[in-house]
């Protein structure tokens, strides 16, 4: 086996979606080997049975982006299995064992590339110090190959199960030193692995948080203040405790008004339909002052209204983009806008907690976050993290929604109401539409200068966002290295704020969903005004091959692997460069470009639509990607991207808006929320890959931003008319 030495231990300082900084350090606990038979552990990531076969503890949330079959892919790898031997089991959320365990910010094959490699390479060197010593050989002449290890010189082999219970007591390696296996000799990562839930979850076996079902369970449903941020004021549960089946009615709260008071009740009993129906009959008054006065239709005018003043807040400046545009030889100027977004999981939020007699708290919860969980709820109920259990299941759809802890504070509150039994709280659909974290809408005003010869020389944004006292809240801000301006002389990123009572929170590629369609949309229109297209505007502006400074915990913006996507997907879709000869706003074959750098991914993208008749039918989607060096498991890889594609298609395509009226989201279900159906789907999303000497990264959410635009500026191309709202419609 060839190897590659690992220098130094590997310390690497990550953004959970713009959130707070994470470190994980690479080092394992081991574990002395069990008696009498049973599996042996090898560190805290494996054990192997006495049949040879081995378990890999999945540490990180399962959400659909593949990690349960990934990380262990990793694991496998270095430990030198057959992949045929592994088993994976769904880890608990332990950080002091484990490391950070989220899923979030497509961070988790740059957190894990090497910590999850080190540990399966750790249990091999336990695994081959164990031979060493029972042949009297030096390691340094034993191979492995498929859970066994081989003395070419003697012929003598053994397997990983015989060893087992003698490496677990050999001394754990210095995981700084172990060797890695050089790329070219991987038998599994780079080969295509079907998902090991996907067998159980055809079968319709139960492995999502809302499947959870522990001895003794009750049921409990909400009332939750149809408010946002209002509190309750006074309940009347005399009707309530009079229905069949119902054996508690409890104020509790969410965690996100002021410690003390209480935002929703919940009735708890033996049926989950019985507590859902006997919600009818509790009376509740809400004190909803101060929150009831927001609404979609005032933050349009306030928006309106803002943007014709100077920005109140810089975010990013650079030279005199004012002076520079007043010489410029010509300015174009756009105000584009997209609305507040529900995440619309199709497993609605639930949660399942026992409050055990001793006061320690148990769950089985389907959270994109434990280790933030934890402490949330550790907060509102005055308890001792580690007094708590979380038993990680799968996710029926997250998309950032299930970073939040809300439906664990909740269920944590109702469980200490009723100690000693489990209760599981679900949210109807409904519920779940009105109490989001939503991707919180924006308006923005470009304005851009181009030269004589048509390059881009200044570059200002005014944007409308939420917020308080010069800060955006959460997942309402933009990057001040948003590009191009980091590239040109003269740039003002300003901001003003508006108000909010509505709780927001990170969508699938946050930030990037809406920004993506803006500046590549715009950058569209600044193309066509300088006589080109964006692609060869893109390389003009991208300038010669190097990289950007990065913000604070970011990664740096590469020139020329931006470069490297957009000239790959132009290749690979034919990209010629002339625009279509619109054949009018309710007819015409058009094609677009988008590009975008985020979660450490580039993609670029070109779109082939047809609208006939104002109806518009995405036709074919070209992918290109860089993640780096290795794309572990090709076909997962595949349909992340394509997944990602089919979600930035319904954020652009179909009419999703969140709106407001007295404070209320008015939006009930998916009636008035639409998903995207079969038919609206593309009939191809064709990938490419461009492979560089990069350490590897995420892709479950990069992929998404650049079809937006892709979009908006196919529609351009089709009919002539420009688009700039989200989401895009011809009516």
């Amino acid at each position: 086996m060839n190897a590659v030495a690992v220098s130094r231990r590997s310390f690497i300082a990550a953004s959970l979606a713009g959130g707070a900084a994470l470190t994980f350090e690479a080092k394992l606990a081991f574990a002395a080997a069990p008696g009498g038979g049973e599996p042996a552990m090898l560190g805290v990531f494996v054990s192997i049975a006495p049949d040879n076969t081995v378990t890999i503890l999945a540490k990180n949330p399962e959400i659909g982006q593949g990690v349960k079959t990934m990380l262990p892919m990793l694991i496998a790898e270095e430990l030198d299995v057959a992949w045929s031997q592994v088993k994976i089991k769904q880890a608990d959320d332990n950080a002091a064992a484990y490391g950070p365990q989220f899923a979030g910010g497509s961070m988790t094959t740059p957190l894990n590339w090497l910590p999850a490699r080190q540990a399966g390479a750790g249990a091999r060197a336990m695994l081959v110090s164990a031979a060493a010593q029972q042949w009297g050989v030096p390691a340094a002449s034993l191979t492995t190959n498929e859970g066994k290890v081989l003395h070419a010189a003697s012929g003598r082999l053994v397997t990983y199960a015989a060893l087992a219970p003698v490496a677990a007591k050999v001394a754990a390696p210095d995981l700084e030193k172990v060797p890695l296996k050089a790329p070219k000799d991987f038998k599994i990562v780079g080969k295509s692995m079907k998902g090991v839930d996907t067998p159980a979850i055809v079968r319709g076996e139960p492995l999502f948080g809302i499947d959870a079902h522990p001895a003794g369970m009750l049921y409990a449903a909400m009332v939750k203040c149809p408010v946002i941020s209002g509190t309750l004021k006074s309940f009347n549960d005399a009707a309530v405790r009079k229905e069949k089946g119902v054996l508690a009615v409890v104020p509790v709260t969410d965690g996100e008004i002021p410690a003390g008071k209480h935002n929703a009740v919940a009735i708890v009993g033996d049926s989950w339909w019985r507590v859902h129906k006997a919600r009818e009959k509790l009376a509740v008054e809400w004190d909803t002052a101060g929150f009831d006065g927001y609404s979609t239709d005032g933050y349009n005018a306030m928006a309106k209204a803002l943007m014709g003043a100077a920005p109140t807040a810089d975010l990013f400046k650079a030279g005199n983009a004012d002076a520079a545009l007043a010489k410029a030889a010509k300015v174009v100027t756009a105000d584009y806008a997209y609305p507040f977004l529900a995440h619309a999981t199709l497993e609605p939020q639930n949660c399942t907690a026992l409050w055990h007699a001793d006061g320690k708290l148990e769950f089985w919860a389907p959270t994109q976050d434990p280790g933030t969980a934890r402490g949330d709820i550790a907060k509102v109920l005055g308890i001792d993290p580690a007094s708590m259990t979380i038993h990680m299941t799968r996710i029926g759809g997250g998309f950032g929604r299930r970073l939040m802890s809300d439906f664990m504070i909740l269920t944590a509150c109702v469980a200490k109401a009723v100690p000693g039994r489990p209760v599981k709280l679900l949210f109807d659909r409904t519920d779940d539409m009105r109490n989001d974290y939503y991707r919180p809408g924006g308006w923005h005003r470009m304005t851009a200068g181009l030269d004589a010869s048509g390059a881009l020389v200044a570059l200002k944004d005014h944007f409308i966002t939420f917020g308080a006292d010069g800060k955006p809240m959460r997942a309402a801000e933009m990057r001040a290295t948003e590009f191009p301006g980091p590239v040109l002389p003269d740039v003002h990123f300003g901001m003003s704020f508006l108000k909010t009572n509505l709780t927001t929170g990170w969508l699938r590629a946050p930030t990037s969903n809406a920004v993506s369609f803006v500046f590549q949309g715009f950058l569209d229109e600044v193309a066509e005004a300088a006589g080109t297209d964006l692609p060869e505007l893109m390389r003009r502006t991208l300038g010669a091959t190097r990289q950007l400074p990065p913000e604070p915990d970011d990664t740096p913006f590469d020139t020329g692997r931006a470069r490297g996507v957009i000239d790959a997907v132009c290749k690979f879709a034919g990209w010629t460069g002339k625009r279509s000869a619109p054949s009018g706003a309710n007819g015409g074959k058009g094609r677009g470009f988008g590009f975008y750098f985020s979660h450490r991914g580039y993609f670029a993208e070109v779109v082939d639509l047809t609208v006939a008749d104002g109806t518009i039918t995405i036709d074919k989607v070209w992918v290109a990607g860089d993640i780096g060096s290795q794309v572990i498991n090709p076909l997962n890889a595949e349909h992340q991207m394509q997944g990602a594609v089919i979600d930035g298609i319904a954020q652009a395509m179909v009419w999703q808006p969140i709106e407001q009226k007295a404070g209320a989201v008015t939006q009930e279900n998916f009636g008035d929320f639409p998903l995207l159906r079969i038919n609206q789907t593309p009939g191809e999303v064709a990938i490419t890959w461009v492979v560089t000497d990069n350490p590897p990264t995420g892709l479950g959410e990069p992929t998404l931003p650049p079809v937006i635009p892709a979009i908006a500026n196919a529609i351009r191309d089709a009919t002539g008319k420009r688009l700039r709202s989200l989401p895009l419609s011809l009516a």
